[in-house]
């Protein structure tokens, strides 16, 4: 069964045409649901409204949505809007996890070297009473609390895993494109 899948994206990857790759895999494939996904993701064009219209219209896309696939380029690990999109999928419970677009050939014919992954650079912890995820963003080797969005109420946690910072990148799987075959596999990394 096909899964709708929220893609989040540095926009200058689809002027050169990466994220385009894999968002669009699916068009060589019999149907959508052979390929195993619904594209639920928002345009850069949209990020032209304000912060809080954007932020309405993020948690609008990601409705819906089982899984939010982070595509890494070159500086999608430093875009505002990238970490938002991660740290609000990760609220509403969706499955996430990354994959590296950079060994796809652009517009220009060339590949690049791996991005850094954003996932490094984003955390939680959970509060003293266990009750409360808290989150984080890693700025200049310093984690500080993530301004865009509060953290929320989980089930309460074991004393052991309280007042400690997680990095997504520990949480969720990375794939790369090309070296993971993600035109025959990107289904089977959604759940």
């Amino acid at each position: 069964m096909a899964k709708r899948v929220f893609f989040s994206f540095h926009y200058q990857d689809v002027i050169d045409f990466r994220a385009n790759v894999v968002r669009n895999h699916w068009v060589s494939k019999p149907d959508r649901a052979s390929a195993g996904f619904f594209d639920a993701s928002i345009w850069e064009s949209a990020k032209k409204t304000g912060d809080i219209a954007l932020k309405r219209l993020i948690n609008g896309a990601l409705k819906n949505t089982s899984n939010t696939c982070v595509l890494i380029g070159s500086d999608t690990f430093n875009r505002k809007w990238v970490s938002y999109e991660i740290m609000k999928s990760m609220q509403v419970g969706n499955h996430i996890f990354g994959v590296h677009i950079n060994g796809i050939k652009g517009k220009d014919g060339k590949t690049k070297t791996k991005g850094s992954n954003p996932l490094y650079f984003l955390g939680y912890s959970f509060s003293d009473d266990g009750t409360k995820i808290n989150l984080h963003d890693y700025i200049k080797g310093k984690w500080i609390k993530y301004p865009d969005l509060d953290g929320y109420s989980v089930k309460k946690v074991d004393e052991k895993y309280r007042n400690k910072i997680y990095r997504l990148s520990e949480d969720y799987p990375v794939y790369d494109w090309n070296g993971d075959d993600g035109y025959n596999n990107f289904s089977k990394w959604t759940k």
